[in-house]
C-alpha cells in the first residue's frame, strides 16, 4: 500500500506542475499581447524551465548514492544518468548558440508568425511532458499498462507537435514571406525550429523503441533505465522549446 501511495503522490505532483506550467504559459501569452515586458517574459521562461528540469527531469537523482560494485545495476544506472546529463549539457550549447544568434541578428524584432498556433503547439508539447512523466512514474512502480498508455500518448502528441510546426507553421511562414533565404528572420526561424524538430523526431523514434521493448515486457520497476533516459531526453526537448517559444513568437515587434 505505501508503494501505491507513493505513486499516487507523484502523479498528483505531476498534475500540479503541469497546471503551473499551463498557467505560466497563458500568462506569458497575455503579457506578450498586452504590454510586452521582455523582462517578465524572461522570468516566466526561467521559472518554467526550472519546474521542468527539477521535477520532470529529476535533477536531484544526480546526487543519489549508488552503492555496490561497478557491475551492479544501481552503480551502472548512476553512471549512465551522469553520462546522459553530460550529453544534454553539451547539446544545450547548440541551442544556446542559436539563441545568441537570434538575439544578435534580430534584437527586439521577431519573424511574422501565427501567435495562436505557437501557443497551441507549445501547449501540446507541455502536455506531452505531463504524460511522459506519468508513463515513467508508472513503470517505476511496475504498472506496465499505464506506462504503455501514457507513453503512447506522449509519442502521438510529439507527432502532433511536428505537424503543427513543420506541417502548418513552416508553409504559413513561407506564405507570409518568412523564408530560409529571405533574410535574418527567416534564417533564424527555420534554423531554430528545424534543429528543435530534429530533436523531437529523435525523441519520437526513441519513444517508439522504448514502447516496443515495453510491450515485450523487458522493463521492470527495478530495471527500466531506458524509460528514464527517454523521459529525461523528452523533457529536455520541452525545456528547449520553453525558451524558443517566447524568442520566436512573443518577444519584440514583427521584423
Amino acid at each position: 500500500m505505501p508503494h501505491l501511495q507513493d505513486k499516487a503522490a507523484i502523479f498528483r505532483l505531476g498534475v500540479t506542475i503541469f497546471v503551473y506550467l499551463a498557467v505560466l504559459t497563458g500568462l506569458e501569452y497575455f503579457v506578450a499581447v498586452t504590454f510586452a515586458s521582455v523582462l517578465f517574459l524572461i522570468v516566466i521562461a526561467l521559472v518554467k524551465a526550472a519546474l521542468v528540469a527539477y521535477y520532470y527531469m529529476h535533477i536531484s537523482r544526480l546526487n543519489a548514492e549508488h552503492e555496490g560494485e561497478p557491475e551492479s545495476h544501481g552503480y551502472r544506472t548512476g553512471t549512465m544518468r551522469l553520462g546522459l546529463w553530460l550529453f544534454l549539457l553539451s547539446d544545450s550549447f547548440v541551442f544556446g548558440g542559436l539563441m545568441v544568434a537570434r538575439v544578435n541578428l534580430l534584437g527586439m524584432t521577431r519573424p511574422e508568425l501565427n501567435q495562436l498556433l505557437g501557443l497551441l503547439v507549445t501547449g501540446i508539447l507541455l502536455a506531452s511532458s505531463f504524460f511522459m512523466n506519468r508513463g515513467e512514474t508508472a513503470m517505476e512502480h511496475g504498472d506496465r499498462k499505464s506506462f504503455l498508455a501514457n507513453t503512447t500518448l506522449t509519442l502521438l502528441l510529439g507527432v502532433l507537435f511536428l505537424v503543427g510546426v513543420v506541417g502548418l507553421e513552416w508553409p504559413m511562414a513561407i506564405h507570409a514571406g518568412v523564408k530560409p533565404d529571405s533574410g535574418a528572420p527567416g534564417a533564424i526561424f527555420f534554423m531554430m525550429t528545424g534543429m528543435h524538430a530534429l530533436h523531437v523526431t529523435t525523441g519520437v523514434i526513441f519513444l517508439f523503441i522504448v514502447l516496443g521493448n515495453g510491450r515485450k515486457g523487458l522493463y521492470t520497476s527495478e530495471k527500466h533505465w531506458a524509460v528514464e533516459a527517454a523521459a529525461v531526453y523528452w523533457h529536455f526537448v520541452d525545456l528547449v522549446w520553453i525558451f524558443f517559444y517566447p524568442a520566436l513568437y512573443l518577444i519584440g515587434r514583427i521584423a
